[in-house]
């Protein structure tokens, strides 16, 4: 029974790790400064954070050193890669060295490696150690790395909050730091015990208790995140932020006084009716394994009505509403019959569902992103330098409860059952919005909430497609998979970032403009704004393509809940 404490444990050393590594998206903190001091234009600005998403392009390579070392070396390493490329970058910005640009972009690349190798290390110990409710495990920890950019902004705010170099000093330090704390547990990593029924329950209550400390982590980040009057309340800000990210340590506390109760006591609790329903690697080989059974097409009707009753409201599919015009065709060529069947590379690259997947991802989440890198120029063309560190917390904050949030089908499928690729659709609701919002007015109030939005709307994304991955093109592919899904975001970073850099070096040539050593800096509304209707329409494009997906799988998933439903009643 200690193992069961041992493991939330590691889920608690699993959110340290992910919230303090997402070093990426403080990168608009410091980046004007980092232009300033190298001399370069926003082009050159650009490439130095799509060095940053480029090492998810070598994201593989953590799933290989896996294969040939334990976890603990692959967890350091990924600290050392952080600590040298932010270091090295430090040094450069405090003018204690002096390096070419070539280099400065491959310490970019370095560090951006790190975060890929750190998030791999996070995945295989919530895979391995929550099996069952491994959905829940991801959405979590996965979540905690939004707030990354909210915490810097108050440690920086507590030590020293006129030196945004900072930033790049504490990226270096912190992880490392982090990844000491974390090694116990995961040395005492507990071997696999598989959860009874009643577990599987009693776990899913612990996951939404440490769900409601996230929000509550969430708030006050959101409210105290960038608040910095005096040095003092900077601090007991920081320390209360701490403190909230140690409280969850309270978890395996309980599991340790229930198992003494259990033992001194002899009794227990009995979770009925728990209303948990999760989607697992289990259900999906239950659900793969009903339909080998049948023994050909027409007896494959896991649809058909007479089967089962169906108590949970689904998403109803009629084959009578799917015509042979070019837009049925679009709906049924190649659809996926079944969640969960395992996808090779060649047969990923052949799924017209993958592609559509990828779209929605290209023209929605990395959007999002590439949003967040360009915020301190953003702020900064419209006269807001001073509050690009609000702007920082304010799009972490709000990517945190994105992320957060995309754990809500798990919970609420007892009540409404809707395809996560539905959830997806809605998720990229707000990109839009947002980015006309952003193009319709120069106030800071618009800047604000289209910052809110954006950050919502990409947390969520980020979080979801793991598990959308795995339920698609099955659970043990999924590391392989997601990397190639995730090479959208490097060639979305160069590519959405290029377009906005030209148009602001176009702005800063032939409009308003200072210039400090040899960078431009670009001023007004006219430096972002053809970059906004452009990514604004592209995120509408992603829309659409998310939309199509969920008309194309809606039955694959909705078959997948008619199995569940009618083992549960044969059970």
């Amino acid at each position: 029974m200690g193992g069961q404490s041992r493991k939330w444990m590691i889920l608690v050393a699993t959110i340290w790790i992910q919230a303090f590594t997402g070093t990426n998206f403080d990168f608009s903190a410091y980046s004007s400064d980092l232009k300033s001091v190298l001399g370069i234009t926003q082009v050159q600005l650009n490439y130095l954070a799509v060095a940053s998403d480029l090492g998810k392009v070598f994201g593989w390579s953590s799933g290989l050193a896996l294969m040939y070392f334990p976890l603990w070396t692959v967890l350091f390493a990924a600290a050392f890669m952080g600590f040298v490329g932010y270091g090295v970058q430090w040094l450069v910005i405090t003018h204690f060295i002096s390096l070419p640009y070539i280099m400065v972009f491959l310490c970019c690349l370095l560090a951006g490696l790190s975060i890929c190798w750190f998030n791999t290390v996070c995945f295989v110990l919530c895979i391995s150690n929550f099996p069952a409710n491994r959905s829940l495990a991801l959405s979590l920890t996965v979540s905690f790395n939004g707030v990354s950019a909210a915490l810097y902004t108050l440690a920086y705010n507590a030590i020293n909050p006129a030196s945004p170099e900072l930033y790049l000093l504490l990226n270096a330090l912190i992880p490392f730091i982090v990844s000491f704390t974390a090694i116990i547990p995961i040395l005492r990593q507990p071997p696999f015990e598989p959860l009874p029924p009643d577990g599987v329950r009693r776990d899913s209550l612990m996951f939404l208790v440490l769900n409601i400390l996230a929000a509550l982590n969430g708030v006050y980040l959101l409210l105290f995140g960038s608040k910095s009057s005096d040095l003092t309340s900077a601090r007991l800000l920081f320390g209360g932020a701490i403190v909230l990210l140690i409280f969850p340590l309270c978890i395996p506390g309980l599991v340790i006084a229930r198992n003494w109760y259990h033992r001194t006591i002899h009794t227990s609790f009995r979770l009925e009716g728990s209303g948990f329903i999760l989607v697992h690697p289990d259900e999906l080989e239950l659900h793969k394994g009903m339909l080998a059974h049948e023994a050909n097409r027409e007896s494959y009707q896991l649809l058909n009505e007479d089967v089962v009753q169906n108590p949970v409201k689904t998403v109803a599919v009629e084959e009578d509403d799917i015509d042979e015009s070019c837009c049925g065709k679009l709906i049924t060529r190649d659809q996926l019959e079944v969640l969960g069947i395992e996808h090779s590379l060649s047969l990923l690259l052949r799924r017209s569902d993958f592609w559509l997947y990828y779209v929605t991802y290209f023209c929605g989440g990395t959007i999002g992103l590439v949003y967040s890198n360009n915020l301190g120029q953003i702020a900064q063309s419209l006269g807001q330098s001073s509050n690009t560190t609000t702007l920082v917390t304010l799009y972490s904050s709000f990517s945190f409860f994105g992320r957060l949030l995309s754990a809500t089908p798990d919970y609420i499928r007892a009540k409404v059952y809707f395809a996560r690729t539905g959830w997806l659709a809605i998720a990229l609701l707000p990109t839009p919005i947002a980015l006309f919002l952003l193009a319709s007015s120069g106030h800071s109030s618009a800047l604000q909430a289209g910052t809110a939005l954006m950050g919502l709307s990409s947390g969520f994304i980020f979080a979801a497609a793991v598990s959308i991955t795995s339920e698609l093109f099955g659970p043990n592919s999924v590391g392989v998979n997601h990397n190639i899904l995730i090479t959208n975001i490097p060639i979305g970073s160069l590519i959405y970032g290029f377009l906005a850099a030209l148009v602001y070096d176009s702005h800063g040539f032939t409009g308003i403009k200072s210039v400090t050593s040899e960078s431009v800096v670009c001023m007004g509304r006219d430096c972002y704004y053809l970059t906004f209707v452009w990514w604004g329409c592209l995120s509408l494009l992603g829309l659409g393509s998310s939309l199509v997906l969920f008309i194309r799988t809606r039955r694959a998933y909705q078959r997948f809940e008619q199995a569940r439903i009618s083992s549960n009643i044969d059970s």
